[in-house]
């Protein structure tokens, strides 16, 4: 049996609160919001490289400098249809929007709409993996594990590119 990988942890107070950053030798593996606005002590030597890109491309993304994340990712653990809707999710381009349906569909089962947002909520990339350009089939927004407001205003940062189509291809 492979030996766990030895996480390292990283934090970064952005303009819709703090997010915790989780690498390890093989990549990134988490972006999470947290509650709490005072900043974990770390010390700067468990800092690992992937966390420190990370870093720079999340404030170049807060700072309108990046559209793209070109990260290396320690793939995440999830079951395959997780991991099939998280795959599409990277396919949502910068300012544009999709439906829980468009998922679904991209996926090859409209009936999975719910199973596509129960998968969209257990993203362990927030931001990174752009689950909050998926918004409702009426263009509502509905769900975000990092609270409605977070999603509101990562929309909005990405005005005024921001337009509703499906994936942007």
């Amino acid at each position: 049996m492979p030996a766990a990988p030895d996480f390292a942890y990283s934090y970064l107070p952005t303009p819709i609160g703090l997010l915790e950053l989780k690498g390890s030798d093989a990549g990134l593996a988490a972006v999470t919001f947290l509650d709490d606005s005072a900043l974990p002590e770390t010390p700067q030597d468990a800092v690992a490289l992937c966390l420190r890109e990370a870093h720079q491309q999340l404030r170049a993304y807060f700072g309108r400098e990046l559209r793209d994340f070109s990260l290396v990712y320690d793939q995440p653990s999830g079951t395959e249809f997780q991991q099939r809707v998280w795959q599409v999710l990277q396919g949502i381009r910068y300012g544009r929007t999709a439906s829980y349906l468009d998922l679904a569909r991209q996926l090859g089962n409209a009936g999975a709409v719910r199973a596509v947002g129960a998968a969209n909520g257990q993203n362990p990339l927030a931001i990174v993996w752009p689950c909050h350009r998926i918004i409702g089939a009426s263009g509502q927004l509905t769900g975000y594990a990092g609270g409605l407001p977070r999603k509101k205003w990562l929309l909005a940062h990405e005005q005024p590119a921001a337009q509703t189509t499906l994936f942007g291809f």
